[in-house]
């Protein structure tokens, strides 16, 4: 017996306080406010006409020389309607994110990550803290203005027997670039 899947496409701008919407090959991309981020996603998961129970990403981005630094971006599917969507948060470097682990459980150690690599604070957070990097680590290393060569460097000293954390001495000063100029 097949049951018929109801495919009745509700509009986002009708239920949900998008910034924008766009939609590119078969997968739609909305823009919300950083203040609308959570309601935005109970929507998307709850509502009967959208049913996105999956959510399979969230990512950072560093926008270096943008007006808002940093892009949150939560990629989320449904199963039952075989569609997905991407909703973006734009944000600065002080502006934090509300936590959507109170919809999403598996949300949890997407925001940890984008936190240690990024330094993006997910505000509500239960569990904030590194994941990917050693708890002393300074610094996030996904940040476009991070060092190559990082701070600090570990080599093993003969004379100790062990292994010892030293500053990162740069040959030259650090210079800043005009990413915009071709040369």
């Amino acid at each position: 017996m097949n049951i018929p899947v109801i495919k009745k496409f509700i509009p986002f701008g009708e239920l949900l306080p998008l910034i924008t919407f766009s939609s590119i090959k078969q997968e739609s991309i909305i823009v919300v406010h950083n203040k609308n981020i959570l309601i935005t996603l109970k929507v998307l998961k709850n509502h009967f006409g959208y049913q996105y129970n999956l959510l399979s990403c969230i990512s950072g981005v560093d926008l270096l020389i943008h007006k808002y630094r940093f892009s949150v971006v939560y990629d989320l599917l449904s199963l039952t309607l075989n569609s997905r969507i991407r909703i973006k948060v734009f944000i600065n470097e002080v502006t934090p994110v509300m936590s959507s682990v109170s919809v999403f459980s598996n949300a949890d150690w997407w925001e940890r990550e984008v936190w240690d690599l990024f330094g993006i604070y997910f505000e509500g957070h239960p569990d904030l803290r590194r994941i990917l990097t050693d708890y002393g680590f300074e610094g996030h290393p996904m940040r476009k203005d991070f060092p190559i060569s990082g701070l600090v460097e570990l080599r093993y000293n003969e004379n100790k027997k062990r292994i010892v954390t030293e500053p990162v001495n740069f040959a030259q000063e650090f210079r800043s670039f005009n990413f915009e100029l071709p040369w």
